[in-house]
């Protein structure tokens, strides 16, 4: 009996072999090896496996499923390759879905160590290194190779899409049942490009604070970095003054526990800090008063005054991963590396030489329909059945906060009231992502509300954030807090406990605008 089950055993191994895997039918699960025989449009599997469950090392952080990883190489064009991974959980850990993940600022490298926590819910999960390797701030790969350039901007998106399905249905017999794409920062922008670009791929589609105005800010980076040069002694955002500029801000506006809840109606005016004599570290300089004017205000057109992008808030200057991160040499090089090797060729390009009206019209006119993604028109996404909840922290010190509610205003222009499939939630105190003195992350609660909409029918009336000590994962919890969807606000019913989000109510907007002087 053994030796005919051997038999049977080799025959089905000379099976697999011999049967190209595009002529097997799509209900027959295959190993996990044989995904390297896999089929696939100009795209070749060079490595599958599979990884067998561990724990994580940390008692917080639970095992990590077994399952069945893939790599892939796409090559759409001769001058691409786009990498990516595909990641499916073995037999019944598979929850029959689909997650793929965004990639942050310049990408560069597959972001592996984001798979964990939809590995652990059961999704098969994929992502891409947006065709080109390299540091994430990091633009050299862009000189010269225009193809790359769109395989950064969205092609990749596609070939990744469409590629670790073709896997996924290989290698379990069956599609996934929902599709889902979620990404913060550059990221987020690419989670816009799906919902906008291929709107028929996923089912639900969560945005976090997204660079999807993305050429306004290459522009807006500079208009802070001139802004910070304009004479001796003009910049703030590295000084010992950013203490003095935040607590100014947070007695102006900040609650009691030192978040700016409602940005749009806050007026601070950094101008009641000017020097009332020679300059101290108690008091600013009008040169300095001048510099925070330009980054609170946002990046103007010199000549005729247009807004190019709006400004920062204010609230959050000394928070560790504000203006300490995005200040320095490390988050200015996004926008000199941008200009440097994609719009001007010329690895010695200085930023400062950036003109605000002749340049970015250039640089508009040539990148923004590739890069950008703000097309408002969200019909055909709304037609496939999709939601999508957005997501942006107050705080960002990175990308403006308020350029999520200007595409969220221009879609309902565009197509009225969106509340059955998009909502827009702001998160009061949260930094860049995460981070910083209010509840956050928002990524895990927005997920999850999410799902409940495209599976539930359930759409999200709020989302209850969480602030524990030191923003760690597993740390004790400060405090809870409703997000509302946009425009409305949480507001204390002044009688329940300040630290619950059940003493909260969403309500109508108070002030939509802020004065900046």
């Amino acid at each position: 009996m053994t030796r005919i089950f051997g038999r049977i055993g080799l025959l089905a191994a000379l099976f697999l072999a011999l049967v190209p895997m595009a002529a097997r039918s799509a209900s027959v699960s295959t190993p996990c090896e044989h995904m390297k025989e896999l089929n696939l449009p100009h795209a070749t599997v060079v490595d599958a496996q599979v990884i067998e469950s561990r724990s994580l090392g940390n008692v917080n952080a639970g095992t990590l499923p077994s399952y069945c990883r893939v790599m892939a190489t796409s090559r759409p064009t001769p001058d691409s390759e786009i990498r990516l991974e595909v990641a499916i959980p073995l037999a019944s850990a598979w929850n029959g879905k689909f997650l793929q993940l965004g990639n942050g600022g310049f990408a560069g490298v597959i972001p592996e160590a984001d798979f964990v926590s939809g590995l652990q819910a059961g999704f098969a999960v994929a992502a891409t290194d947006d065709g080109h390797q390299g540091a994430v701030n990091d633009a050299k790969w862009a000189q010269g190779h225009p193809e790359k350039i769109i395989d950064y901007a969205y092609r990749s998106l596609k070939e990744t899409t469409d590629t670790a399905k073709k896997i996924i249905n290989a290698f379990a017999g069956r599609k996934p049942r929902y599709s889902y794409f979620t990404g913060c920062s550059g990221g987020g922008r690419e989670a816009l490009v799906e919902a906008q670009r291929y709107p028929g791929d996923f089912n639900g589609i969560l945005v976090g604070d997204p660079a999807s105005n993305f050429i306004a800010l290459i522009a807006a980076s500079a208009w802070n970095q001139q802004a910070a040069a304009a004479t001796p002694g003009s910049a703030v955002t590295t000084s010992n003054k950013v203490a003095l500029i935040e607590a100014a801000a947070l007695a102006a506006c900040g609650n009691r526990d030192g978040v700016v809840e409602n940005p749009l109606g806050c007026s601070f005016d950094p101008a009641q800090l000017r020097c009332a004599g020679p300059e101290t570290n108690e008091c600013l300089t009008d040169a300095q008063i001048t510099t925070l004017h330009k980054i609170y205000g946002g990046a103007h057109n010199p000549r005729t005054g247009e807004r190019i992008l709006s400004g920062f808030e204010p609230g959050a200057e000394a928070e560790p991963g504000s203006w300490d991160l995005w200040g320095s040499e490390w988050g200015l090089a996004f926008g000199k590396n941008f200009l440097r090797y994609i719009v001007f060729s010329d690895p010695n390009y200085d930023i400062l030489s950036f003109d605000l009206d002749r340049d970015f019209k250039m640089m508009s006119e040539k990148f923004s329909t590739t890069l950008d993604a703000v097309n408002p028109d969200l019909r055909k996404f709304k037609e496939h059945g999709g939601k999508l909840i957005q997501y942006h922290g107050w705080e960002d010190p990175a990308i403006p906060p308020r350029d999520s509610i200007a595409y969220f205003d221009s879609v309902q222009l565009k197509m009225g009231d969106t509340s059955n499939f998009y909502r827009l939630f702001m998160a009061p105190g949260m930094l860049h992502c995460a981070g910083g003195r209010g509840p956050n992350p928002v990524h895990g609660p927005a997920m999850t509300a999410l799902v409940n909409w495209v599976e539930q029918g359930q759409a999200p009336d709020r989302l209850i954030v969480t602030k524990r000590v030191g923003n760690k994962p597993a740390g004790p919890i400060e405090r809870t807090r409703p997000l509302c969807p946009y425009p409305q606000l949480a507001q204390w019913d002044g009688i329940g406990d300040w630290s619950s989000a059940e003493s909260f109510r969403c309500t109508g907007p108070e002030s939509r605008t802020r004065k900046v002087n």
